[in-house]
């Protein structure tokens, strides 16, 4: 990367000096100016502070690429071939100093690229990457606004096995798109459920509060924030296993969803803004540089989100949760990340600055391991231990307690959960005994938040029963109102008893906006959409088709059970991209010597 930062230097004092390489005396007939070439990079040397030897290298390279770009400008405008710059994948630069191009038309599809980039450089299974966006293969460059010398990320999938042996389809089931159409296809199923099945054969997800309270979310709404936490879920089980390539693709995938969700709720949660950093973490751990511009824009909305979230000096964090302890290793990542951008972009001095607010944080988030093996020697998890510790900076006594308050709250939540479950299914019951289908039952009971009585007027007005009858049974019991603050939005599992979390979002204010939390109700039944699971085919009243099946098991599988699994960081990865940072000579004045 140092490669890359004086090259960044380069070209900001040759725009200041108004200096273009590809013209004489610097190229002549596209062939480079030896002497002048020398001479600027001895000039240039003694004013930036590295060895002319360096700066020499760096310049061929600029100049290289002015003149590539010259020749591909002149190309477009009288062929319409555009060029397209290159990242490949780090195995298959065979010279890290040379960029890689392409020229192509920008009416043909992206798969008739990816078969050209096959050709070129024998990569056959790939996604292709423009801006964060990962581009649709069956639609045309221009209509993607692919344009002339745009820079497209080129991120090679897993490989099907015995691709010998198998048709072209079959090898798509086991692609990495294949992976990511199952996470969407499992998610879909669980955020059509509406927990009316018994949760021992059928788990289903609900959007709930950090104590287990469910939050009523339109539900177009919800489904696509369940789809935009699957993705996100699954993207980082793969980071964790260091699969960056595919985990890339799911969290793109999440950011997509999370831009079908209202701007209201993307305002307001801290979701959208960890996603964005996993983002670029994995921008960074897959060398993607010319993902660079990209990157900047979703950390400025990562800041910008946590400020909204947390508050200036972390103030609401601090009243609605207790602590800030766990949330600072999100701050960890994007200091080290705005750090990392920041030299690459030439700017090494607040590259320094930043990196020095970094290393402060990352000592004081290090745990003492003999505190951690005193912790785990009582019976507690090593997660528990590491967030315990960390939620009451290092104190052993306090990080008991907080352990073990956690622990009581789940189980009450828990508790909380089996009897709303069990009320349910007997208030769905007698309105099936009342002659009412399991169905519509479900749905009235939803729209309602459990009250009987009003579910019953409901039926009434909307459908017919079976067995006609005046009888208005009693009611369960309904959630009160509460106006209390909300810390944590998470999709919750109900499985065999046990809830399982995921996906912490912090609400800006501690409550979600009005209109989020006020749908209109429908007219009638059947204009709301159905969450049912039994009009997604897979209800009581029928069985449950065994792939869906597998698809629900599989993607629960990715789901962490602690809430704050995204906070538990065992900071490795951070302690290596600050030796890669300070190993950088160009950062050594500044970070050592620096006011």
């Amino acid at each position: 990367m140092a490669e890359e930062h004086i090259q960044s230097k380069l070209k900001t004092l040759l725009k200041q000096q108004k200096i273009q390489l590809c013209n004489p005396p610097f190229t002549t007939d596209y062939e480079a100016g030896q002497q002048s070439m020398k001479e600027l990079a001895s000039t240039y040397a003694s004013l930036l502070g590295f060895s002319v030897s360096d700066v020499e290298s760096a310049l061929v390279s600029v100049r290289s690429q002015a003149v590539k770009r010259g020749a591909g400008n002149n190309a477009y405008k009288e062929t319409c071939v555009a060029t397209l710059e290159l990242n490949l994948p780090k195995v298959f630069r065979k010279d890290t100093k040379r960029n890689n191009y392409l020229e192509t038309k920008l009416d043909i599809t992206v798969k008739e690229v990816m078969n050209e980039i096959y050709e070129k450089y024998g990569l056959k299974y790939i996604k292709l990457i423009l801006n964060g966006k990962i581009l649709n293969p069956d639609k045309r460059l221009d209509e993607q606004n692919v344009k002339h010398n745009d820079m497209v990320m080129v991120l090679k999938v897993s490989e099907p096995e015995r691709k010998q042996l198998m048709k072209e389809e079959e090898e798509k089931k086991r692609s990495q798109n294949e992976s990511v159409k199952r996470t969407e296809k499992g998610f879909q199923i669980l955020s059509e459920r509406d927990g009316s099945d018994d949760p021992e054969t059928t788990p289903f997800l609900e959007i709930a509060d950090q104590k287990g309270n469910p939050l009523k979310i339109p539900s177009s709404e919800k489904k696509a924030l369940i789809l935009a936490m699957g993705f996100h879920e699954k993207g980082r089980a793969l980071m964790k296993r260091k699969e960056y390539d595919v985990a890339l693709c799911h969290l793109l995938e999440a950011n997509d969803q999370f831009g079908k969700c209202d701007s209201t709720l993307l305002n307001t949660v801290d979701n959208y803004a960890v996603l964005q950093l996993d983002i670029v973490w994995c921008y960074r751990a897959l060398e993607a540089l010319s993902c660079l511009d990209d990157g900047k824009q979703r950390l400025q909305k990562a800041e910008q989100c946590f400020l909204k979230c947390y508050g200036e000096q972390h103030e609401r964090l601090r009243l609605i949760k207790g602590n800030t302890g766990c949330e600072e290793v999100l701050f960890l990542r994007l200091y080290l990340l705005q750090s990392l951008l920041s030299y690459l972009d030439g700017k090494e001095k607040q590259a320094a600055q930043t990196l020095t607010k970094a290393e402060d944080l990352y000592h004081r988030l290090c745990l003492d391991p003999g505190k951690m093996t005193q912790l785990m020697s009582l019976g507690y998890t090593e997660q528990e231990a590491r967030l315990g510790l960390r939620a009451c900076h290092g104190n052993m006594d306090d990080a008991v307690l907080h352990i073990n308050q956690r622990r009581m709250e789940k189980e009450e939540m828990k508790q909380r959960e089996r009897e709303k479950r069990r009320r349910r299914l007997e208030a769905i019951d007698t309105l099936v005994q009342l002659g009412y289908s399991k169905k519509d039952a479900a749905k009235a009971l939803n729209q309602t938040d459990g009250d009987m009585d009003r579910a019953f007027v409901i039926l009434l007005d909307t459908c017919r029963p079976s067995v006609a009858t005046s009888n208005n049974s009693g009611t369960a019991d309904s959630d009160p109102d509460r106006e209390a603050k909300i810390l944590q939005m998470e999709p919750c599992v109900e499985t065999r008893g046990n809830v399982q979390l995921a996906s912490q979002v912090i609400l800006n204010q501690g409550s979600l906006p009005p209109e989020l939390l006020s749908p209109s109700p429908p007219s009638s039944l059947s204009e709301e959409p159905s969450t049912s699971s039994e009009s997604a085919g897979s209800g009581g009243s029928t069985e449950e088709d065994p792939l869906d099946v597998d698809l629900v098991k599989k993607v629960l599988e990715d789901i962490p059970k602690h809430e704050e699994d995204y906070l538990d960081l065992t900071l490795e990865e951070e302690s290596e991209v600050i030796s890669q940072m300070k190993s950088y000579r160009e950062l050594y004045y500044y970070y050592y010597y620096s006011s």
